[in-house]
């Protein structure tokens, strides 16, 4: 899209772009945390004031790198054990996790509301195993176009944040209903952060987020549960790496129990299987 128009997105899809810009402006360091040349492709090509808008903070380069760090390991796991099963991507945006960890026979399918789709079909022109899905993924309607066949891993990065409570509830329970036996990684933001986001308090360089009405600490992460019986195991993925004082700190604020229980997370929900007939 170089010299050509420039991407209009509503406030949350723009996030898309705010993630995308910090993965590529981590992927191009040499010592970079996160190998994403696609990120970096992308921005060369979008006409869009990445740096003027969102600034360029390495902080927030790497902490961006380590959240989606974890999700490819937990998509790469998934697909060293089930090789031909389907990934589902909620809220998907930009993200170019697919050119990360994609195996060569695994299924894709992304689902997102239609302005953030019509973005993603220009610039990432779906494979022959990738299907991208316009709609609201709360609606749960597009969960008929999964094949049950195929083992399934539901993925929510960025997504569930800006949703009220209830209806992030109601989306895990009825993944939990209609995937027996998958599991869905999701992230969080912590509570304090959440309601600088809904008072208009928190503002990075000259972008401010959009609200981020669901939060939820990290030490309250079996409370999923309550949202369905058929989910079986709740699982903390813990960030791995870092670099400079960020790297150093790390590790120790993860043992740190007031630090470690409230900061941004990543959860895996394992669902129960459906149950054998006798």
């Amino acid at each position: 899209m170089s010299g050509g128009e420039r991407p209009e997105l509503g406030q949350v899809p723009e996030t898309a772009l705010w993630t995308l810009w910090y993965r590529a402006v981590e992927a191009r360091r040499s010592d970079g945390l996160l190998h994403d040349p696609k990120a970096v492709e992308l921005v060369d090509r979008i006409d869009y004031p990445f740096a003027e808008r969102f600034g360029t903070s390495g902080s927030q380069a790497q902490l961006q790198a380590l959240r989606a760090a974890c999700f490819d390991r937990e998509v790469a796991d998934f697909l060293a054990r089930e090789p031909r099963g389907t990934v589902v991507c909620l809220g998907e945006g930009l993200e170019t996790q697919y050119w990360r960890v994609d195996n060569g026979r695994a299924r894709w399918l992304s689902v997102d509301l239609p302005e953030s789709v019509a973005l993603r079909e220009e610039l990432l022109p779906p494979g022959p195993r990738q299907r991208y899905l316009a709609a609201d993924a709360t609606e749960l309607g597009w969960a008929d176009e999964v094949d049950r066949n195929r083992e399934v891993l539901l993925s929510a990065q960025g997504l569930l944040m800006y949703l009220p409570p209830a209806r992030v509830r109601s989306l895990i329970a009825g993944c939990a209903d209609r995937f027996p036996g998958g599991s869905l990684v999701l992230d969080t933001v912590p509570r304090w952060f959440s309601r600088l986001t809904l008072n208009g308090k928190l503002r990075a360089h000259g972008y401010q987020p959009p609200p981020m009405p669901w939060a939820m600490d990290a030490g309250e992460r079996d409370k999923l549960r309550t949202a369905s019986p058929a989910i079986a195991t709740v699982r903390d993925v813990r960030p791995v790496g870092g670099r400079g004082l960020l790297g150093e700190l790390l590790p120790l604020a993860l043992t740190v129990p007031l630090v470690a229980n409230r900061r941004p997370s990543v959860t895996v929900l394992e669902f129960a299987g459906q149950p054998e007939r006798s």
